[in-house]
């Protein structure tokens, strides 16, 4: 056993002598790895130094990102609540209220009463009429009375009466267990088991009957108080409003918006009218008036985005279509097997560094300069872009075939155009499709970015959207619309490729 052991012994020394790399110190490579993860460390510190992500980050408005990401899936309705000085309160929705013209929400509660009200109102002897002034020169002696000036007439003041219909009692429930009561210049505020009284003067003073709970916040004593009920919706309470935001979930108006005579109505009326019912407009079927009203759609924009979105995957297929034809004959003249010149090798490549080392979105900008806002710029930027890429990719695929099947062609004593014909294409047309496919699924993304700078397509609508901050809830629409292409154009490019390299799945 003893004998058995060291023979082992010798046969690992013989190893080691002939062998030394097979039997590295394990010591040595702990510390190799060693040094790896402390160098990740100390980049990782280094970065979130530099960047001062942990400022950052405590800094970060996590709320208003909430309510943000919550506008994609959701919607506003905005009652606005005046409150005059005598107590009374007028109630109003907003010019582009998603209730419509006249809204009558179940979950506002009104109550309301007649009163009279009188002012004083400039009777109309009491008008001045001031004499003109065109000419300094008068035949009529100084101070004479002059037609027409009224200036010294006594000015009376006549007594107004009206009658006008006020809120003076006012409920808004965002849910089971949220509501704001207001009524004679208090507003009680009730959220979650606990409840606030905020005592306004109509004027812009506001002042808490009690401290504030965590979902109430006020900057300085007097100021207006700012109410945060999570997904349900908020509110701000001023000394003379009340700016109600109750969220509801869903996308409202998504067919007809208010103008359309298909509003407020339920799924089965509208198929009912449209199958049956009679015309709404004598011009046209019902058919053909609700199709137009969704085309038309004024929040929504239907056809308008969906134009842009055509517009956007034009732009990526001609500007890749055209980059593809023009990098392949060009890619010949840089692979260094085909073109056996190196000047005109590097020339070509360095033609290619250019192009794709300016940014698309730089040649968007560029072009946009150039020929004004448009699909134009879009196409040109795509295909600048490209043609270097592509170009750069399709002279290294040459530069890596096999050359025995050129060979074998040139051996036959074919023409240097049917050696790469036959030789050279077999070889890489299958890559150079697959490519090609690639960016123009790529590039349907691309047009989206470089389309917010004006080189048309959805990329500018969606950046309008996005500058409103108000309408998010259409940013979502057309990111989901892209998102749709995109999945769309991706199955499509990988089924294309798989046939092109001989794969059947």
């Amino acid at each position: 056993m003893i004998a058995s052991t060291n023979l082992d012994a010798r046969e690992m020394e013989a190893i080691a002598a002939r062998h030394p790399h097979l039997l590295q110190s394990s010591a040595a490579k702990r510390r190799r790895t060693a040094l790896i993860a402390t160098g990740v460390v100390l980049y990782m510190a280094f970065s979130w130094w530099f960047f001062s992500i942990g400022h950052v980050l405590a800094n970060a408005n996590w709320g208003i990102a909430g309510t943000y990401l919550a506008d994609w899936i959701s919607y506003e309705v905005r009652p606005e609540i005046a409150i005059e000085p005598d107590g009374s309160m007028r109630v109003s929705f907003g010019r582009n209220s998603p209730l419509g013209d006249n809204p009558d929400p179940a979950w506002v509660t009104l109550e309301k009463q007649t009163v009279t009200r009188t002012g004083a109102a400039p009777a109309a002897s009491a008008q001045v009429q001031k004499p003109k002034t065109a000419s300094s020169f008068s035949f009529m002696a100084p101070n004479a009375a002059r037609g027409g000036d009224t200036s010294s007439a006594p000015q009376e003041d006549v007594a107004a009466t009206r009658t006008e219909e006020v809120v003076t009692h006012a409920v808004v429930k965002f849910d089971s267990s949220t509501r704001i009561d207001v009524a004679e210049k208090l507003v009680t505020v009730t959220h979650s088991g606990e409840t606030l009284v905020l005592r306004v003067d109509g004027a812009d003073n506001v002042t808490p009957e009690s401290a504030l709970p965590s979902w109430a916040a006020q900057k300085r004593p007097g100021e207006k108080v700012t109410l945060s009920f999570g997904a349900t919706g908020w509110a701000e309470v001023e000394g003379d409003e009340i700016s109600i935001r109750n969220r509801f979930f869903g996308w409202v108006n998504f067919l007809f918006d208010t103008n359309s005579p298909f509003f407020g109505k339920s799924y089965g009326e509208v198929a009912s009218l449209i199958v049956s019912g009679e015309r709404i407009d004598p011009a046209r079927s019902n058919l053909s008036l609700a199709w137009n009203n969704i085309l038309y759609n004024a929040e929504w924009q239907h056809l308008d985005v969906w134009t842009k979105l055509l517009q956007t995957i034009i732009m990526a297929f001609v500007g890749t279509l055209f980059a593809s034809f023009l990098a392949f004959p060009l890619c010949f003249l840089a692979a260094r097997n085909i073109t056996p010149s190196r000047f005109t090798n590097q020339f070509v490549k360095r033609f290619f560094d250019f192009l794709r080392s300016v940014d698309m979105f730089i040649w968007a900008l560029f072009f946009t300069r150039a020929f004004g806002p448009g699909p134009l710029a879009g196409i040109s930027a795509i295909f600048f872009t490209d043609t270097g890429t592509l170009g750069k990719l399709y002279s290294e695929a040459l530069e890596n075939i096999d050359d025995k099947q050129r060979e074998g062609v040139k051996s036959v004593g074919a023409a240097p155009v049917a050696v790469q014909r036959f030789g050279v294409l077999p070889q890489v047309l299958p890559v150079f499709a697959s490519q090609a496919l690639y960016f123009w699924e790529s590039n349907t993304r691309s047009a989206t970015i470089i389309g917010a700078v004006g080189a048309g397509g959805i990329g500018l609508k969606l950046w309008e959207a996005m500058r409103t901050n108000s309408d998010w809830e259409n940013v979502a629409y057309m990111v989901l619309l892209i998102l749709m292409v995109v999945f769309v154009f991706d199955s499509i490019s990988n089924l294309c490729r798989s046939r092109l390299m001989g794969r059947t799945h």
